[in-house]
């Protein structure tokens, strides 16, 4: 592959509930990402903001909300949103306008201030919106669908709820090493049991919480970096956006019925397995090259999931994976270094940007105590609302 893209920086505000305006975790990002490229920001051709988003909608222009915060200097701009795959597409984004020649050197910004409890929609009537009719119809909160994704293994695969236990207790070791996260607390696996119960089998401790955070990133073409004094950069080399097959045979978000399968033969793989395949093929690569991975733990239930999505392991093996700690720090296939959702929280516009400030730290071997030894290829996978996928692969 010729068409790399440098990571010249990585910067992000930390995560938690700070109670100030998104505007502000997003500009400190992105100052910490500009002075980890050693650049200014009249440097930058271009900006892309990975849209805040209230209640599943768009509630602010982010490029033109960070560039006026930043200091107008006539940067282009773009917006983008994708629910919790707003930051994967505007890494897209700026991918394209640098290998397309419209600018050399690109700022990727996302930040949240996200509302107490569970993601809602927001107010008025919506027929024709399954996200709205989910909530009106069955009262089907984001909790509800993870409680169907933890009984769905529990049937199929004979996984347990000691097993999803198990995540919580692996993310937050590594958390707890990670100063941007939100809770820098190991727990137990009898901490976890005994938390309250959300959405049967999942406890508190299962389902990640909201929060306030930024996440920003400075790419540029390869040339550029060289120039720049970065004859070795992290290169990103894939970014998988795939949209879902007919018919979807797998209950999800935010549709409350699948597609029947009566007339179509169902496709070889789900969407999120497609989500990664994407990536794999156009980055020249298969899962036995990945040397980590960051995922979308939106529960500790949906972490076991991706294994098998990513093709780390066989379909239903995910929580033998698990036992033998092949996916822990210092095993084959170290999963969620950062210490994941369970450790950060959902600050949605910009979780994929900061998968992708933990794969450039780690292949940098920047990542302190929760370094995976010799890391040279890594993915960062999520999905968004509405059949948007997401999945990026940096080398080094």
């Amino acid at each position: 592959m010729t068409d790399d893209v440098a990571v010249l920086g990585a910067g992000m505000h930390p995560w938690g509930k700070w109670g100030r305006n998104f505007v502000e975790y997003g500009v400190a990002a992105a100052r910490a990402a500009l002075a980890d490229a050693g650049l200014e920001w009249r440097d930058i051709g271009s900006i892309v903001g990975a849209d805040t988003v209230r209640g599943g909608y768009p509630g602010y222009v982010a490029g033109a909300t960070f560039a006026k915060a930043l200091g107008w200097q006539g940067a282009r701009v773009a917006s983008v949103y994708a629910a919790c795959a707003s930051g994967a597409q505007a890494v897209n984004t700026a991918r394209a306008q640098i290998l397309s020649g419209l600018a050399d050197v690109v700022l990727v910004v996302g930040a949240d201030a996200a509302p107490k409890g569970f993601f809602r929609p927001a107010g008025g009537d919506r027929p024709d919106d399954p996200d709205w009719l989910r909530f009106r119809v069955l009262g089907a909160t984001n909790p509800t669908y993870f409680g169907l994704y933890a009984r769905r293994r529990m049937a199929v695969h004979g996984d347990t709820p000691e097993d999803f236990g198990q995540v919580k207790v692996k993310n937050s070791a590594l958390g707890a090493l990670n100063p941007n996260a939100r809770y820098r607390k190991a727990v137990t696996a009898d901490e976890v049991a005994a938390s309250a119960v959300v959405a049967d089998p999942l406890r508190l401790l299962d389902i990640c919480a909201t929060s306030d955070g930024g996440a920003a990133l400075v790419l540029s073409g390869m040339d550029f970096a060289r120039r720049h004094g970065v004859p070795d950069p992290v290169r990103i080399r894939a970014v998988s956006t795939v949209t879902p097959r007919y018919p979807n045979t797998v209950l999800d978000l935010p549709d409350i019925a699948t597609d029947s399968a009566v007339a179509v033969q169902p496709t070889a793989e789900t969407f999120r397995e497609s989500i990664a395949r994407a990536a794999y093929e156009e980055a020249g690569i298969g899962p036995g090259d990945l040397s980590f991975a960051e995922v979308y733990d939106l529960s500790t239930a949906l972490e076991l999931q991706w294994y098998e999505d990513l093709g780390l392991c066989g379909e239903g093996e995910a929580a033998k994976l698990l036992r033998e700690g092949t996916t822990a720090l210092g095993g084959r296939i170290p999963v969620n270094t950062s210490g994941g959702l369970a450790s950060f929280g959902e600050a949605v516009p910009a979780q994929a940007i900061a998968q992708v400030c933990e794969l450039t730290w780690q292949l940098r071997g920047a990542a302190g105590e929760r370094q995976v030894a010799g890391a040279r290829v890594g993915i960062a996978a999520n999905q968004g609302l509405f059949g948007h996928g997401s999945a990026v692969v940096a080398v080094r």
